[in-house]
């Protein structure tokens, strides 16, 4: 599960349009036995708000056209990166796209388990900056409602769920090598969250990017080996029961040193003007 390239090493976690499932750019090397990037296969009953960004037009029929995860945080509400329905990826406005689905129910790409149901409206975050990867977030709401019970609650500001070494998980159908191996089916990896301080230590500002606290956050294992990576942006990051980031960027896939980088969900409710009350009532509608 990781990125495209934002920038040298840094890199959205996106696959190009009409790439189909290949990366732009030489992949970084993550460990040989990874799955997600170290992680397990799971059944998307047990994490039925994950649901993957699709558009056949523009990535072929090739496991359906996944390009970028998403989450359902409202029955008809999906959040997933700004950077996933950028031009650079869909090759035009997202409005172009003729068939932007969301994928739900589906663990496996090749099957037809599951819906696919149409986007009705595109919101990519004005705030979004390409170059820093601050603010990346979209919302997308949907043609129909999904399945009661599809949803997950979002975790607000001052959450327990973000204090460092929580252990978390990050869900996608992204690449499981870090060299162009992506999954068919939904893959987990088990993380931790970082500290602030740890976070800037590794992203300081350099070619390979920098960390921002205000509206990012990092998970990792200090070893590597786990982590998102491209065919994963806008997944979930999901601590305590709750979404507390949306899969972003990051240097290589698995890196000792180098943890993935996140969109902080609080900061995605502060933006909005959603307040833990309202998220926890999103859930049922």
């Amino acid at each position: 599960m990781r990125r495209l390239f934002a920038r040298a090493l840094a890199r959205p976690l996106v696959l190009a349009a009409a790439a189909t499932a290949i990366p732009l750019g030489s992949a970084a090397h993550a460990s040989a036995d990874s799955i997600v990037v170290g992680g397990f296969p799971v059944e998307v009953s047990d994490s039925p708000w994950t649901v993957a960004l699709s558009s056949r037009d523009r990535f072929g029929g090739t496991r359906a056209g996944q390009f970028c995860g998403g989450v359902a945080v409202g029955r008809t509400t999906v959040l997933t990166a700004a950077h996933c329905l950028g031009e650079q990826v869909l090759g035009s406005t997202p409005d172009q796209v003729d068939d932007l689905k969301v994928i739900t129910g589906r663990t496996d790409l090749l099957t037809d388990q599951g819906q696919e149901v149409p986007v009705r409206s595109v919101w990519v975050n004005p705030e979004h900056d390409d170059v820093s990867n601050a603010g990346d977030f979209a919302v997308l709401t949907l043609s129909e409602a999904l399945p009661a019970g599809s949803v997950i609650g979002m975790a607000g500001e001052g959450d327990p769920a973000y204090t460092p070494d929580t252990g978390a998980l990050v869900y996608g159908w992204g690449d499981t090598s870090g060299a162009g191996d992506y999954a068919n089916g939904l893959r987990a990896a088990r993380v931790r969250v970082l500290s602030d301080a740890a976070c800037e230590q590794a992203y300081p500002g350099n070619d390979d990017g920098r960390y921002l606290s205000a509206t990012m956050l990092c998970a990792g294992q200090d070893a590597g080996g786990r982590d998102a990576c491209q065919g994963d942006s806008g997944g979930p990051l999901v601590g305590g029961g709750r979404l507390i980031g949306l899969v972003s960027w990051g240097s290589g896939c698995g890196r000792p040193g180098s943890p993935g980088v996140y969109t902080r969900v609080s900061s995605v409710l502060r933006t909005l003007g959603w307040d833990t009350a309202a998220a926890r009532q999103r859930e049922g509608s």
